[in-house]
């Protein structure tokens, strides 16, 4: 008997199990049918937008206007009941919901447009891509010498365009070129290969060899320090002391991440004489002895195929002919109007633009807030009142505030959350919003600097890796810059004249805004500031301007080692 009870305590506790154990294998296929389910939806809503998330990442080029004309008009009538502002919302969007947002192109977050190498291409057809002046003295120079030019990255930012360049130049007046790279982040590679410039494969070992047989050694940037002295300490002898060091940077941030180096290199060579004063009286204050090196300055200048779509006789195009010149002007206003029609531009909308890489220390988040204060007219009318240059009369017409932010990618990989502040501050603001535009980084800029009224530049840090490359290519075209009142965009724009600008940090956003709005306001200001600032770049800016320097730089140095 006791057996039997045994043996139906059994049979129950059995019974229980597989039923405990039955539903827990039905709850499991249910989670696995759920799961199902939501890939499936999820995987056709991405289906949906395939067009939009591959032209963002470059994949595929952009659809068509017509076609992001209608998916707008088709959003903004569900306008107010998709876009609530967040303060007034309990629904606060993720990081991720606003970049998944941007990413498919929608109103909310800013349109993405461009790139536009093929409307480049069809309107401009052949332009010039620069050469050696084989009479001039950095031939002279240079011909048949030994060059290692060290890149600290890849990006499509100035630093490391300008060192391409430059080792393009030194390829085309038949000196021996040789590239390393330090971080192969950015897409700059494939140009470098279409240029048959040789790149070393090892950063380490390999480059220091081919750095000890050079003539003479070029790191681009300050984050070259830490290659710099395990160079020196590879090769500890007087033989890789070759090094001339080109400093793009000013801010002292990237004094100290470098200075325990500047005494180990031949020569110093800074972009603008007041980089060089600043640089030399920090090294004093830390009892740095720079007294056996040579200093140099070499400023950054306009290539000759961005000057050539300006309009400007290059180095290598001084004797084009006047009537060229009306040619291409007209080529560059068809440019203009062909880019700001793919944007979907009004001729009232002025566009402005700025360039570079995304991140804290070039300010693009306090642009916005500065042009959140134009379009939702947060300034008091008599902050207008300004001195101009010329007192051209406001023109009464009304105009359209319109932004222009790259370069999509070029550092936003490093910045996410500071990407994400950026969106967040557009989707928040639905009047900023419909100014927005984005753009991808490229090397193509011709178009976007043609189809820009306004360049802003170094909207809170002093100066970042560009050093005014940029602010003198929007110059070259003739656009006013707005930028702060310090560093190297102090010493490019001149306050009133080709420019207007700002004090540091958050202070500045008012100031920003008023310096804004009284440039939307004034077209003859803008045309006259611009025609100055073009002006500077052809006296002082062009390639011919920058290879002389560099010619004298490279003669001292190499005369010396």
């Amino acid at each position: 008997m006791f057996q039997e009870m045994e043996g139906r305590i059994c049979s129950v506790s059995n019974a229980k199990q597989l039923f405990r154990s039955n539903r827990f294998n039905l709850l499991l296929l249910l989670i696995i049918f759920c799961t199902y389910v939501g890939l499936y939806v999820d995987y056709h809503s991405r289906l949906s937008h395939k067009g939009d998330n591959e032209a963002f990442l470059g994949r595929e080029r952009m659809p068509k206007q017509e076609d992001r004309v209608d998916k707008a008009v088709s959003e903004e009538k569900n306008h107010t009941q998709r876009v609530i502002p967040i303060e007034n919302s309990p629904v606060v969007l993720s990081g991720k919901d606003l970049m998944r947002g941007l990413r498919r192109n929608r109103t909310s977050y800013g349109l993405i447009m461009g790139p536009f190498d093929s409307t480049e291409d069809r309107i401009l057809q052949k332009r010039p891509t620069g050469g050696c002046d084989k009479n001039g003295e950095f031939a002279r120079v240079v011909r048949g010498r030994k060059f290692v030019v060290v890149m600290h990255e890849l990006t499509m930012t100035g630093a490391p365009i300008s060192m391409m360049e430059l080792a393009t130049e030194l390829l085309s007046c038949e000196a021996t070129v040789s590239v390393v790279v330090l971080n192969t982040m950015g897409g700059l590679m494939p140009e470098l290969e279409r240029r048959k410039i040789k790149v070393v494969e090892d950063k380490e070992i390999a480059s220091f060899k081919a750095a000890v047989e050079a003539d003479l050694v070029i790191p681009g940037s300050c984050v070259c320090a830490s290659w710099i002295e395990q160079y020196r300490a590879h090769f500890p002898g007087s033989q890789s002391e070759n090094i001339a060091w080109w400093i793009m940077e000013n801010r002292r941030e990237y004094y100290k991440m470098s200075k325990h180096v500047l005494n180990r290199v031949k020569m110093l060579i800074f972009l603008l004489e007041p980089q060089s004063k600043e640089w030399l009286a920090w090294a004093a204050e830390d009892n740095i002895n720079l007294d056996s090196q040579e200093i140099s300055v070499a400023p950054l200048s306009v290539n000759d195929e961005l000057a050539f779509v300006a309009g400007i006789s290059s180095s290598s195009d001084s004797d084009s002919s006047s009537s060229g010149a009306e040619v291409l002007l007209d080529k560059r206003m068809e440019l203009r109007e062909a880019v700001r029609e793919e944007m979907g531009l009004k001729d009232s909308d002025v566009v402005v633009m700025c360039l570079g890489s995304i991140n804290p220390g070039k300010g693009q988040l306090l642009f916005l807030e500065s042009a959140k204060m134009v379009v939702e007219e947060e300034l008091p009318r008599e902050a207008n009142i300004r001195e101009v240059m010329s007192k051209s009369e406001r023109v009464p017409q009304e105009q359209t505030l319109k932004i222009l932010i790259g370069s999509l990618w070029s550092r936003s990989n490093y910045q996410r959350q500071y990407v994400e502040a950026m969106v967040r501050i557009i989707y928040e603001h639905p009047k900023l919003s419909k100014s927005v535009l984005w753009t991808p980084t490229t090397t193509r800029v011709a178009a976007l600097y043609s189809a820009a009224d306004v360049y802003i530049t170094n909207s809170q840090a002093t100066v970042g890796e560009t050093f005014g490359r940029v602010t003198i290519e929007a110059m070259a075209f003739g656009l006013p810059v707005l930028g702060t009142d310090a560093g190297g965009t102090a010493d490019i724009v001149d306050h009133n004249k080709t420019g207007l600008l700002h004090p540091l940090g958050p202070e500045g956003n008012q100031v920003l805004a008023k310096n804004l709005r009284f440039l939307l306001e004034n077209p003859l200001a803008r045309k006259e500031m611009g025609a100055r600032g073009r002006e500077k770049v052809e006296k002082m800016y062009l390639k011919r301007h920058m290879l002389e320097k560099l010619a004298d730089a490279m003669s001292k140095c190499m005369t010396t080692i």
